[in-house]
């Protein structure tokens, strides 16, 4: 399991000591900051993510993935290449194997997982940030906002969709849709007054006291106007994680947003 998983709490699922798991964590700044350039001021998104686990077997895939984010944040700036971030990350993800149960399981990088810009309101902008060594010449500029993460498996390095989705999030770009249903539009309601562009999960509308809300926000993919975000998953029995940080690219310097005395 990647991500894109949040289980209702009616679920018998449990997070197992045996296991990895990403903690993902997106914010949006409330209102100007004395302290911060303009582009990260209202309206802007800080995304970050970190993998928990139990068992210290895991240590070297976890340093294997933060390492690789580290190199990415290292090698990006004003006129870097995306292409030549992804060749960055990808070197140092791939440079690490991991252990378990008397079997070694070389590092990949996830190709089909990237990092992204941010926009205003908007978790992912126009551009894709690899984490593998591709031909793109697209240039990071001056005052953008990317989320560097990387994405590191025991499997394939190769996800896709399955299981219940549980993960949604309102279509940025979809204009105004007529609305038949009535749960439909109290659930669009609910997702303005609360999430406005960033994702949620069925979790989050059940602590907000939503009843019966699925059909409703069926309609709401249906029409275009929510996308769901299934789970992603490598091959049964591999092991993923997955560390990000976002960036903002001054004229003198790159500042990580998202950094913490832990991470």
């Amino acid at each position: 399991m990647k991500g894109h998983l949040s289980p209702p709490p009616s679920s018998p699922s449990r997070v197992h000591a045996s296991g990895t798991g990403p903690v993902f964590c997106a914010r949006r700044a409330a209102g100007p900051h004395p302290h911060r350039a303009p582009a990260a001021r209202a309206g802007r998104i800080i995304d970050s993510a970190f993998t928990h686990y139990f068992n210290p077997r895991y240590d070297p895939l976890a340093l294997a993935v933060r390492e690789a984010t580290n190199a990415g944040i290292r090698e990006a700036g004003i006129d870097v290449r995306l292409g030549d971030i992804g060749a960055a990350i990808q070197e140092v993800m791939e440079s690490y194997e991991v252990e378990l149960d008397g079997k070694v399981y070389p590092v990949k990088s996830i190709r089909n997982l990237n990092g992204h810009s941010i926009g205003q309101f908007q978790i992912h902008h126009g551009k894709s940030v690899p984490i593998v060594k591709t031909s793109e010449q697209t240039k990071m500029e001056e005052g953008e906002l990317f989320a560097i993460e990387t994405f590191g498996s025991t499997g394939k390095g190769v996800v896709h969709e399955d299981l219940e989705c549980s993960h949604y999030m309102k279509n940025f770009d979809a204009g105004h849709v007529p609305l038949r249903m009535a749960k439909a539009k109290e659930m669009l309601g609910v997702i303005d007054k609360n999430f406005g562009t960033l994702a949620f999960c069925r979790r989050y509308l059940d602590r907000l006291g939503c009843k019966q809300y699925l059909l409703g926000l069926k309609n709401l993919c249906d029409v275009g106007l929510v996308n769901p975000c299934p789970p992603l998953v490598d091959v049964k029995g591999s092991y993923t994680a997955q560390f990000e940080h976002t960036i903002l690219l001054r004229p003198t310097c790159k500042e990580v947003l998202s950094r913490g005395d832990d991470y």
